[in-house]
């Protein structure tokens, strides 16, 4: 098991001193030590400090740093800088920027200005990490390494020349011969056959494609990154072979920019960027999916939040500050679900620059601010809270299968419904389950499965045969599969499983589907349940299932809705050919709950979310009220924040989070 970079819980961030005056550098430190800070980020975008010209490297500045932070105490997750490709490079090579789909060459002057198969961008890259990575050797401030930043963000799709090579040699391995390419994509439509490997080309904005080969192009970006990051971390292996490696996920709702479930197995610690937004009023939730996402990808052990935002980020239209209280529970919500450090972009507010309104740990007006006070204040809970750090999320029983590769897919081609999210099914049945405080693992559809109760599907449009029989398996043996419309559609190439839908899922459901009927914003349906549905219906006919809910209006009244079906072996298979409104998921759910014997992690007031750490011999409940009025948990312990006790019932004033060490 890879060593945690520090003690207790990591609290700190990205800091950019060379933004800034020598002074305020040391006042920065003065300023992190009052804190409790222990973690810093460094170097992310110092390509230019440490090679201002070509080949003239200079480590004096990144020196002087690790001294300074070492003698004070606080580790140091020193980056490769490689995201941020210098201007001198960019005049010597311009042809190493990515180009979007119509040819056009990203400007230089952005992040990740660089196309991932481009042999000169890797040469300089990977020359500067061998440099710097055998001159910091040893240095005892240095806790992890840090590859790039947010690898696919503005260059995670190229066109380019190089591009389209690497394209061709990546479809050659993947399919064997231009025949195989040919079968994979049924380009045999609209007469599109290849003749020679030499025609192909990546998906261009200049024409439809097919959905295969948009499909195997999003595969092809995410491994021409994935090779980038595993290039950097060879050379840092080389000269550091104990200090851990990784690099800062972007994971969400999903699809991701790159299919970080498969790069998971690949880093020494899964760390994650995750800034919710201001305007949307379950931003606590969203917050809790990729919470649950990270903790699938770390198989259930500590995570790291490399990012997120002290008060308001820059990029949305309109980007709100964060609500008295909101920063605590924020960032004791990613502790809760499974990370084990509180990281914030950035240190410091930046004066210039393209985020110089993004928010900061010191804000522009300084320490003496509300938001500072309230780092420090954080800084403090943090601390108190370092015998949680090590334990693993636990009683979870329910698990939520999610796959970039299958969102990649829905978006891969023309559809029923254009532009639809793929997580948006999820995240419905996510937010209903988190109101009710029932731990959700979400994790990709190769996941062992044995160790829960309900298995949902939802919206899985690409799924493999294997991955299908591990779901049907999971059933016969006891368990409840729930799936939701569009699931199983398309296999491995995005080629539509032919029969009827849902396609993959038929049999295991016992239904079968003709027609597809998608609605419109506004539209509903009446359910004879008194549910309403929205968003989608089909044309189904039940072949060995019991009918739940049937439309009872429109053109499909007295068609099947919701089925189930008894699966030999005692488990159950359900079917969903809609998005129930909120009234008709809640009363599916809390059957579902009942049926499966799958019950809350405490039983809490409307408001109150809750989740579990556990490890050697202690517990740890999460209460976080994120109302505005007070609210309780039938819970006893003491709680780590302020030492109270709490016998029976603890109560969580409004938007106030305790952690019991319960009894």
């Amino acid at each position: 098991m890879t060593a945690w970079p520090t003690p207790g819980i990591s609290f700190g961030g990205d800091w950019n001193p060379e933004q800034w005056t020598h002074e305020t550098v040391l006042e920065d430190l003065d300023l992190m030590c009052d804190a409790g800070v222990n973690l810093v980020t460094l170097g992310v975008f110092s390509w230019v400090r440490h090679e201002q010209r070509d080949g003239a490297f200079d480590f004096t500045w990144i020196d002087g740093l690790l001294d300074l932070t070492h003698e004070r105490g606080i580790r140091v997750d020193l980056a490769t800088p490689t995201a941020s490709v210098p201007m001198w490079l960019h005049r010597l090579h311009p042809e190493i920027l990515p180009q979007d789909e119509f040819g056009h060459p990203l400007a230089p002057g952005g992040r990740n200005g660089f196309c991932a198969s481009s042999p000169v961008y890797r040469e300089y890259a990977l020359r500067l990490v061998d440099a710097l990575a055998e001159h910091v050797a040893g240095h005892p401030a240095i806790a992890m390494w840090h590859v790039g930043n947010e690898l696919g963000g503005g260059n995670a799709r190229c066109h380019c020349a190089v591009s389209n090579d690497a394209f061709r040699r990546w479809t050659l391995d993947r399919y064997g011969s231009v025949e195989g390419v040919n079968e994979a994509w049924g380009m045999s439509f609209w007469g599109n056959r290849y003749s020679s490997i030499e025609e192909v080309t990546t998906p261009s904005g200049r024409t439809a494609h097919n959905p295969g080969q948009l499909l195997d192009f999003e595969r092809f970006s995410s491994e021409a990154l994935l090779d980038c990051y595993l290039a950097e971390r060879a050379v840092l292996r080389r000269h550091t072979p104990d200090v851990p490696v990784t690099t800062n996920f972007m994971v969400g709702l999903g699809p991701d920019v790159v299919d970080y479930p498969r790069w998971a197995e690949h880093v020494d610690l899964v760390a994650n960027d995750h800034y919710t937004y201001g305007p949307d009023p379950r931003r606590h939730q969203d917050l809790a999916f990729a919470g649950d996402r990270m903790r699938g990808l770390s198989h259930g052990g500590p995570w790291m939040l490399m990012e997120h935002a002290a008060s308001a980020a820059s990029w949305h239209r309109i980007n709100r500050a964060k609500r008295p209280g909101e920063l605590a529970r924020h960032a004791l919500a990613h502790v809760a679900r499974g990370s084990d450090s509180v990281l914030f972009f950035q240190w410091r507010a930046s004066r210039f620059g393209t985020e110089q309104f993004h928010s900061a740990m010191v804000p522009h007006s300084g320490a003496d601010s509300r938001r500072f006070r309230d780092i420090r204040a954080l800084g403090d809970q943090v601390g108190r809270l370092a015998e949680v750090a090590g334990t693993r999320v636990t009683g979870a029983r329910v698990a939520l299968l999610h796959d970039d590769e299958a969102g990649w897919a829905l978006r891969s081609g023309l559809k029923p419904v254009n532009g639809a999210g793929y997580a948006d099914t999820a995240r419905a049945v996510h937010d209903a389950l988190f109101d009710r405080a029932v731990t959700v693992d979400i994790v990709t559809p190769w996941h062992p499965l044995d160790d829960y109760d309900l298995v949902v599907v939802p919206g899985l449009f690409l799924v493999s045969d294997e991955h299908v029989a591990r779901i049907a398996e999971f059933a016969g043996a006891g368990g409840t599969v729930v799936v939701t419309w569009f699931s199983g559609i398309v296999d491995e190439h995005n080629r539509v499983r032919l029969g009827g839908y849902p396609g993959a899922f038929r049999d295991l459901l016992g239904v079968r589907g003709e027609e597809f009927v998608p609605l419109d914003d506004g539209e509903s349906f009446a359910l004879d349940t008194g549910w309403r549905g929205t968003r989608w219906a089909e044309d189904l006919t039940v072949v060995d299932a019991e009918v739940v809910a049937r439309a009872a209006d429109g053109d499909l009244a007295g068609v099947p809705v919701v089925t189930r079906r008894a699966v030999p072996g005692g488990g159950t298979a359900w079917y969903v050919a809609t998005d129930l409104d909120r009234s008709g998921l809640d009363a599916l759910l809390d059957r579902l709950l009942t049926e499966t014997g799958v019950e809350p992690v405490a039983h809490v007031s409307a408001g109150i979310e809750a989740v579990r750490r556990a490890g050697g011999g202690r517990s740890y409940l999460f209460l976080i009220n994120h109302g505005d009025e007070p609210g309780w948990a039938d819970a006893t312990g003491t709680d780590l924040l302020t030492g109270e006790c709490h016998d029976g019932r603890a109560v969580v004033p409004a938007g106030a989070v305790v952690v019991l060490r319960e009894s």
